[in-house]
């Protein structure tokens, strides 16, 4: 899979940025240790400890979504779903993953799992006023696949992340708020699955990421 440079750029300076608020909050922690003293010590013990906490749990997500797990080496299924759980606990959106939703047989599909956090991420992003992501299993038996639905208010993608994901925008037109969907559209097209997305409401958006046979 060949990427620009620029889209490297920008997806560094996305994860910087998603970094940025838990690392400063331990540093602020930390200094209100130095500043003030014991009288705040569990204060700024519970915060380093919070953002402690967030901080691993992106890193673990973005780990798996751009990192080399799930291209050289099988994702496991009871993993993925733990990573993405704990990553989305912190925030205004909820994940109903239930034990039939994504078939165990998708862990041997190179990339699938991979790929599906990063659908899942993009979920996310069509979800600006909070919701939930309840993933579903396709109910077709062939081709084996998921449907990622995002619920909530102004659930959508806009055009500019549908053209990143479509593969339709050129490189300098893709930006830090849709880099995420254009490397989201290259691995789905690296790994040779399907996807398409419907906009079933102004509440509801569902995902589709199949696999090809």
């Amino acid at each position: 899979m060949q990427i620009d440079i620029r889209i490297l750029e920008l997806l560094s300076s996305r994860l910087c940025h998603d970094l940025v608020s838990p690392v400063s909050a331990i540093n602020n922690g930390v200094e209100l240790i130095s500043d003030i003293g014991e009288a705040v010590t569990q204060e700024a013990m519970k915060l380093i400890s919070d953002s402690g906490i967030k901080a691993s749990r992106r890193l673990k997500c973005y780990r798996v979504a751009y990192g080399r797990a799930g291209s050289e080496s099988p994702l496991s299924l009871r993993d993925v779903r733990q990573i993405m759980e704990q990553y989305l606990s912190d925030g205004k959106i909820s994940i109903v993953w239930t034990d039939d939703a994504v078939a165990t047989e998708l862990e041997d599909a190179k990339g699938y799992l991979k790929t599906l956090v990063n659908v899942i991420l993009l979920a996310e992003e069509a979800l600006p006023y909070g919701g939930t992501i309840h993933l579903r299993k396709v109910a077709a038996k062939a081709p084996l696949g998921c449907c990622i639905e995002a619920s909530g208010k102004s659930a959508s993608l806009n055009l500019k992340t549908q053209e990143a994901l479509d593969g339709t925008a050129q490189v300098d037109e893709v930006s830090s708020r849709t880099v995420h969907a254009y490397i989201t559209g290259k691995f789905v097209e690296c790994f040779g699955f399907k996807i398409s997305y419907e906009h079933t409401s102004n509440d509801s958006l569902v995902i589709t990421l199949l696999t090809i046979n």
